[in-house]
């Protein structure tokens, strides 16, 4: 029989719930368990599970301790609260207010999928520990200390007539006074998180935190100014990568702001009411909770609470193409982002080495001068040239540079300029612009001919010289000399050995001599290749590009790739090994060597994205849709990725026709399980690093398995983000579509018209890190 008190809680459509300290004054307990009174003057709250009641703990390592919480007038879903939050491992916390999942009791529960998500915090540079408090003090202040007593954070309002705290439903934590005028609003100091209802005005600023667990504020933010929203990378001065201009002169006194609605962000330079704004940008529209962030890469997404009781990224607001290369600290600072992948800044002309990378394992950190440039050194600075590269912003211009020889010697007559970008329209360099940049970020590779404009950079590096002049001079004289006879034989040398060569190139049908190359994986004979393979005895796999073999060199087992396909011109053969080569990251295999006999080549596909490739060349069981019905990107390796981390996790093969009929296709089941919420069915209940796991990490990477296997490949994320998310740099979206689409089927029922195959040409060896 259902308790009077069920009966009483069913009436009840919103609960303010206020959880007091052992210490405070007892408020008479409702017959539903949860007090309804606003928190009163002259109460403290301790930072203790054991003393916060409606305390919770995520299977995530984060936990929250709820002092105040806004109920859905719905009784369950996503409430608003304010508390004490932490993120995993939860050893320092904030004050917060946060987003929970709760049931029809107003009770926190859910999780698993219902993680606590911070929509603002007063102290998120000073985290507190255990037993830290929060009081609202008997003159109205709203004040943080930690447990030895030291004040960490205030409101401020003491003598403002404040009578108590409260949270509103659309989560802003609120003072008020005897009137109920608000006296303090959390809405009016935003941190990195719009909620429906909440403006952010003129001169406001969200500002993202440094990474997803790290809380420091980062040096990327968003303001509004009179005419719009603009995004900036902190620096002197600020360096701006996006705007949202609205062409409206504005007349009106009123500061300009920007209004999250349900399906805009509303701004308003004139106009007074949100639904009548004088520009806007389109949001999806509100099907449940939602919450927009302005996060650590400088991107401001838009997240709602699915039906599937989880959060999921809904849009990426400001995003302006699918590589991300036009946010400032894609690639760290220096770093040149090309397609989404990070690299460093080229050697010079004489082999000298300018840039190192941060961490050789994660390429996306950026790179560092390896000679600090010092203003007592100006003497000493040089400009590196990089060709075919722009910087994203464009807001910084020396008015007076107007060709390229003006814009280098601006930036070597001023210390505190770091680099100058030309950009220049048509072939008439002789006028353009000329953008000084006093702190340099990630720069862009550019194709002239999409982007419709030329831009070189052009780096300042500060060279090294000898201590002692005279004996310089002295001994550049005498290596002058010796140097000039060395050349002399060299240069004789050098043709000598050209002119064999290239007789030798011609008799071996122009094989190319790698050997002299710095920074080239070993070479291997293709009699060594054979011996170390029993003959190509041993096949592991095959696909469009040729056949992989089993091989050991030593004590080491290695994989042999045996290409086969068109044939490739020197250069693109050369250039490919030697950037394969040069790759280094934990998570990816290493290239050990190579071979090239006669005219052999290796062929990847044409990264020029305005041509179709018309041949289909894959592995069967991983090829993308889009090879049966549209243009091709570098996306379908993508998907093939996605493939494969599937095979890991379920500790199968994607197509194994040993299992039942219905399970046969590994995508097939991946989707039936997705959309039946049944994940866990998948893991490899045999593999000892699948269940070492928490499930939760094991889901997580699923997810991001069918992040890769999007039908739609501009959906699918570049191989950047994956290593990203690999790395707990960033989260996997949950906004996936779960109809994958299996092109292997399809594939089959055509009979398999377009998989190549030709004869073979050249070797590639891998093995293990």
């Amino acid at each position: 029989m259902m308790r009077v008190a069920d009966l009483l809680f069913l009436e009840v459509t919103v609960v303010a719930l206020v959880i007091f300290a052992t210490a405070a004054p007892l408020i008479p307990r409702e017959s539903y368990d949860y007090p309804t009174a606003e928190a009163d003057l002259s109460t403290r709250w301790v930072n203790n599970a054991a003393k916060l009641q409606h305390s919770i703990s995520y299977t995530d390592g984060s936990a929250v301790r709820a002092i105040v919480l806004r109920s859905p007038q719905a009784f369950y879903g996503p409430s608003f609260a304010a508390g004490f939050f932490c993120d995993p491992p939860c050893k320092a916390f904030l004050f917060a207010v946060f987003i929970v999942y709760t049931n029809s009791g107003a009770g926190i529960t859910l999780p698993v999928n219902g993680i606590a998500q911070v929509i603002w915090s007063a102290n998120r540079e000073s985290p507190v520990g255990e037993n830290a408090s929060i009081e609202l003090t008997g003159d109205g202040n709203l004040v943080l200390h930690e447990a030895n007593g030291t004040l960490v954070w205030s409101s401020n309002t003491s003598s403002q007539s404040v009578a108590g705290m409260d949270i509103s439903e659309n989560g802003n934590l609120v003072l008020f006074d005897q009137t109920k005028k608000t006296v303090w609003q959390s809405f009016e100091h935003p941190t990195d998180v719009l909620v429906p209802g909440q403006s952010l005005l003129q001169g406001m600023r969200l500002r993202a935190n440094t990474s997803a667990t790290n809380w420091t504020e980062s040096k990327m933010y968003m303001t509004v100014l009179s005419d719009g929203l603009y995004g900036y990378v902190e620096s002197t001065p600020p360096q701006l990568y996006y705007k949202f201009q609205v062409s409206t002169n504005k007349t009106s006194k009123d500061p300009t702001r920007v209004t999250f609605m349900n399906g805009s962000l509303s701004i308003l330079l004139q106009s007074t009411k949100p639904r009548n704004p004088d520009a806007s940008i389109t949001l999806p529209t509100a099907k449940s909770t939602q919450y927009i962030r302005f996060e650590s890469d400088g991107h401001l997404r838009l997240y709602e609470w699915s039906s599937g009781e989880y959060w999921t990224m809904v849009s990426d607001i400001i995003k302006k193409s699918p590589d991300d290369c036009d946010f400032p600290t894609v690639c760290g600072e220096y770093g040149i982002c090309t397609g989404g992948q990070c690299i460093c800044p080229l050697q010079s002309n004489f082999g000298t080495s300018y840039f190192q990378p941060v961490d050789k394992r994660k390429a996306n950190l950026g790179c560092a001068p390896v000679t600090p440039i010092s203003c007592q050194e100006m003497k000493n600075h040089q400009l590196l040239t990089l060709t075919d590269v722009s910087y994203f912003d464009v807001s910084q211009i020396i008015k007076n540079a107007k060709n390229r020889d003006d814009c280098k010697q601006a930036c070597l007559k001023n210390c505190s300029c770091r680099a100058v970008a030309f950009r220049y329209y048509g072939q008439n360099d002789s006028y353009g612009e000329c953008q000084s940049v006093t702190e340099v970020f990630s720069l862009q590779s550019i194709r002239p001919e999409n982007v419709h404009y030329n831009s070189a950079v052009y780096l300042k590096v500060q060279i090294t010289t000898s201590a002692s002049e005279p004996k310089q001079n002295k001994t550049k004289i005498i290596l002058g000399a010796v140097l000039a006879a060395i050349t002399t034989l060299v240069l004789v040398a050098i043709v000598a050995i050209y002119i064999r060569r290239r007789r030798k190139y011609r008799e071996r049908d122009e094989e190319l001599d790698f050997d002299i190359l710095p920074g080239m994986p070993m070479r291997f004979s293709f009699g060594e290749l054979r011996e170390c393979c029993k003959d190509f005895s041993q096949k592991l796999g095959e696909g469009g590009f040729g056949s992989v073999f089993e091989g050991k060199i030593g004590e080491k087992r290695v994989a042999v790739k045996r290409l086969e396909g068109a044939r490739q011109g020197k250069k693109e053969f050369l250039a490919e090994v030697e950037t394969i080569g040069r790759i280094e990251h934990i998570n990816l295999i290493r290239l050990i060597g190579f071979c090239a006999e006669k005219s052999n080549r290796l062929l990847l596909i044409d990264r020029d994205q305005s041509k179709i490739v018309t041949v289909m060349r894959g592995t069967p069981g991983y090829l993308a849709p889009e090879w049966l019905t549209s243009q091709i990107t570098e996306k379908v390796d993508i998907y093939s990725f996605g493939v494969v981390l599937m095979e890991i996790i379920s500790g199968r093969k994607n197509i194994d026709v040993s299992q039942p009929e219905e399970s046969v296709q590994l995508i097939n089941l991946l989707r039936e399980k997705a959309q039946n919420n049944q994940l866990t069915d998948l893991i490899d209940k045999h593999s000892k690093d699948m269940v070492s796991h928490h499930q939760e990490e094991v889901i997580q990477m699923m997810k991001l398995a069918m992040w890769c296997l999007q039908n739609d490949s501009s959906r699918r994320p570049s191989m950047s983000m994956v290593v990203k998310v690999l790395e707990g740099g960033m989260s996997v979206e949950n906004c996936l579509d779960y109809g994958f689409f299996n092109a292997n089927s399809a594939i089959s029922a055509q009979g398999n018209p377009s998989v190549y195959s030709a004869p073979p040409q050249a070797s590639v060896l891998s093995g293990p890190r």
